[in-house]
């Protein structure tokens, strides 16, 4: 057993370490290729840090121990040092190899954004920039978030407050970004802002479809095998179930049983194959669930 438990570890390490240099690479070509030559600006603390070092570039460009102030303060090394901070809340609220994770992720995006620093961007266009930039870094975010490793800055935020609220990550996203596109207006323009505000949607909208373990989804089952689709689900899902006893089909007058639970999306294909094996000719309804309250297991993140 113990071997089995170092196995199923070692893997869960190695695709965390994979997920880190995916996005790294993501990151370091959405900046390098479309959001910088754009104009962009991305969420989050990668936006921040761009406006810093915009900032800098535009206003502050200073001889400073024989270097420049732009090479000291550049958007990777300004990612680096915003994250800091939140590593110590990470460490403290989410979980320990979450966090040396997330902080493995931080440091190859700063390599990677200064090693694809020197690559010829594709396009200028703000509007083209914006919108595959977007996709690119949501691709590599949302990939990270789903083998359980951040990538810093306002995903650590978003997933301690939505452990306490329910909102997804991506909303928080674009919430809190409503502040990077009123200074990019400041910085750039406010056609860029706009753009800003394009990419950081497309972002949040990207990221969201792949980080499927946050979005609720609630299923109604109607079965005559009760107490073996019960046990399959609690079983392989381990979600709670209410039982409506003494419901009729209207076509034959059999009588069967309504059973209610709350999944995530990532369980989707777990739930199918519990019913194959309970009950294959059960009849299941899944809706999307707007709001959950009271209480719904979610495995520690660690």
């Amino acid at each position: 057993m113990q071997d089995i438990e170092r196995l199923i570890r070692r893997h869960q390490n190695w695709s965390r370490f994979s997920a880190a240099i995916f996005y790294s690479i993501c990151v370091a070509i959405a900046l390098n290729m479309f959001w910088e030559p754009g104009g962009v600006f991305a969420s989050g603390i990668t936006g921040a840090a761009q406006l810093l070092a915009t900032v800098v570039r535009k206003w502050f460009d200073l001889p400073v121990f024989g270097m420049r102030t732009t090479d000291l303060f550049s958007t990777g090394t300004l990612l680096f040092l915003l994250n800091v901070p939140l590593f110590v809340l990470a460490w403290r609220q989410i979980g320990h190899r979450f966090t040396l994770f997330t902080f493995l992720a931080v440091i190859f995006s700063t390599v990677s954004i200064r090693l694809l620093g020197v690559v010829k961007p594709l396009t200028t266009d703000p509007i083209v920039c914006g919108i595959f930039g977007a996709v690119v870094n949501g691709l590599g975010t949302g990939f990270a978030l789903r083998n359980n490793i951040s990538t810093g800055g306002l995903d650590i935020i978003g997933i301690v407050w939505r452990k306490k609220t329910g909102t997804t990550v991506g909303s928080v996203n674009i919430a809190v970004n409503i502040v990077i596109i009123f200074l990019a207006g400041f910085v750039n323009g406010w056609p860029h802002a706009l753009y800003s505000a394009l990419a950081i949607f497309i972002n949040g909208k990207v990221m969201d479809a792949l980080y499927t373990r946050q979005q609720r989804l609630q299923v109604m089952i109607v079965t005559e095998q009760q107490k073996a689709v019960v046990n399959e689900i609690q079983n392989t899902l381990r979600r709670g179930i209410t039982i409506v006893h003494d419901a009729e089909g209207a076509f034959r007058h059999e009588e069967k049983t309504i059973l209610f639970t709350i999944i995530s999306r990532a369980e989707m294909y777990d739930l199918e194959k519990a019913m194959r094996k309970a009950d294959p000719y059960a009849f299941v309804s899944i809706t999307e669930s707007v709001k959950i309250m009271g209480h719904f297991y979610e495995p520690k993140t660690d």
